[in-house]
């Protein structure tokens, strides 16, 4: 028996346990997906076929199949946070991460952006890879930003190019623009 009271044969699917639920927001409807471990994916501009994409991914990804539960624990305080943030009541989302869907270089690259720039801030591609011991690969940054299966907790957006673009961004500029002015870093658009 683990500290639970359950057998030890039910622990490991609980681990492995992926539950999502798409939420309204004020950028369109977004996928959060977790796991035990914590918040796994956010997926913006969720349609029935990037829905449909994104469960069969993480299914194929974490070996198990994805459940939609919007009323589950798991979710319960990330649903929570994201609509504090949206509702400009949140700067720091706290939530526990399940790290599991990106290694390597680009997961040192998130976790510096995740701790290191904070709401209301930007930072450059150059200086995000230098603060990672990296000078010279902003273009291996810019593509950590792209496989971030964390956005917005994990602020891809405020990474910006240093002549003051906007620089690429995964739900689209438009998407960018408005988390942006959401944190005071740009004005609001007119439309």
């Amino acid at each position: 028996m683990d500290s639970h009271g359950r057998g030890e044969r039910q622990e490991p699917e609980n681990r492995q346990r992926v539950v999502w639920a798409v939420v309204g927001t004020d950028i369109g409807p977004m996928l959060l997906a977790a796991t035990h471990d914590g918040l796994v994916n956010v997926v913006f501009h969720v349609t029935d076929s990037v829905r449909e994409k994104t469960v069969a991914g993480l299914a194929s990804r974490l070996g198990a199949e994805p459940v939609e539960a919007p009323g589950s624990p798991l979710l319960a305080e990330a649903i929570r946070q994201f609509a504090a943030y949206f509702a400009g009541e949140l700067h720091d989302f706290e939530l526990p991460l399940d790290w599991s869907l990106i290694s390597g270089f680009n997961r040192q690259v998130l976790r510096e952006l995740a701790s290191g720039v904070p709401y209301g801030a930007v930072v450059g591609y150059g200086d995000l890879a230098r603060r990672v011991g990296r000078p010279g690969g902003a273009q291996a940054v810019g593509a950590a930003m792209g496989a971030n299966p964390l956005p917005v907790v994990v602020p891809c957006h405020r990474v910006v190019e240093s002549d003051g673009g906007l620089g690429g961004f995964g739900g689209g500029l438009e998407t960018k623009r408005k988390l942006l002015a959401l944190e005071g870093v740009l004005p609001e658009p007119l439309f």
